[in-house]
């Protein structure tokens, strides 16, 4: 636009209404937003830039589609968009998305965030798990030094499931009958169809990695911690056999504490605290959903992960890359 037409164009916004002015505002404000989250797209791999179809580094701008630039691999000769493979390709409404990720670092509920966003519950709620895709996925390569481990419960929950009043054909509703939450089982003890078990395993560097369990057998847990640990960890644990099972397996050297005698620290180095300690504020934080559903139960397991992960960088902004 030249300089001419854009000082008649001012001209024309004085005679403008109320609702012509908020409207105009309004997209100004979205076209700002969609500039702003592109830039913030793009801008974590433009030095490296790569096909992820062919992983080739031979590629060229391609015009742009949906608000991102598109590129071509000059190799493989097909396009992509920087969300391309990642979890968020495909999502509408970008200039929102960072409205949302202040959501998640919030932790407020789905119906909130999609009040925020202005988007129904139904795609705020596909949203928040396709953001917390990559975090889940996201577990810790290696922990090293001393390394805590211990498991802490939640109750099963079958939230959202159609199975309880309209099962599909030729199968079962789930076994126990559904009674209000939160209401006692009747039972001593632990009972794995009622609570779900997960592993949580921590180190001194404040690196948490966690996995959901299907029983408490030693060849169950070893399975999930032994892929965690780095060849100069150390096992500190409580007195459960698995673990002691484990460590004798994997030949790695194991520091139990008995907890149930009331012995805390052991050398003055040797506890799990820590790992307490985050079970504890794993919990409350968990508290203000009010029950998560099993089916998703790892996905939430990652968010905290992430929260913790990026304490200290801790943004919107960091919350979206993340998402990629």
């Amino acid at each position: 636009m030249e300089t001419r037409e854009f000082e008649v164009l001012l001209g024309q916004v004085a005679g403008l209404s109320g609702p012509q002015r908020a409207t105009l505002l309004r997209v100004l404000s979205e076209r700002s937003a969609g500039a702003s989250m592109r830039e913030l797209l793009e801008s974590q791999d433009a030095d490296q830039r790569h096909c992820p179809h062919c992983k080739s580094l031979h590629v060229v701008v391609w015009g742009s589609a949906h608000g991102l630039h598109r590129y071509r691999c000059r190799d493989c000769r097909r396009t992509f968009n920087a969300l391309t493979g990642t979890p968020l390709a495909r999502l509408r409404h970008k200039e929102n998305w960072l409205t949302f990720a202040a959501a998640l670092q919030d932790a407020v509920s789905v119906r909130k965030s999609a009040k925020a966003c202005g988007v129904a519950p139904s795609t705020a709620f596909r949203w928040r798990h396709r953001f917390l895709r990559a975090a889940k996925a996201k577990q810790p390569a290696s922990l090293g030094g001393i390394v805590e481990a211990d498991e802490t419960f939640f109750r099963r929950s079958f939230k959202g499931s159609r199975q309880w009043r309209q099962p599909a054909p030729n199968t079962e509703p789930p076994s126990r009958r559904p009674r209000h939450r939160g209401a006692p089982t009747g039972r001593r003890g632990t009972p794995l169809d009622e609570q779900v078990p997960v592993l949580i395993v921590r180190d001194r560097n404040r690196t948490t990695g966690d996995a959901v369990l299907s029983d408490l057998t030693a060849r169950t847990i070893g399975a999930e911690l032994m892929p965690m640990l780095g060849p100069d960890a150390l096992l500190c644990t409580d007195t459960g056999r698995a673990y002691s099972v484990i460590a004798r397996h994997g030949r790695i050297r194991h520091e139990p504490v008995n907890v149930a005698a009331g012995e805390r620290v052991r050398h003055r180095v040797f506890h799990i605290q820590n790992v307490n300690a985050y079970d504890s504020r794993l919990k409350q934080w968990m508290h203000r959903f009010n029950g998560v559903a099993t089916r998703y139960l790892d996905s939430y397991l990652g968010w905290r992960r992430m929260l913790e992960r990026l304490q200290e960088n801790l943004s919107p902004q960091a919350i979206l890359l993340n998402a990629k």
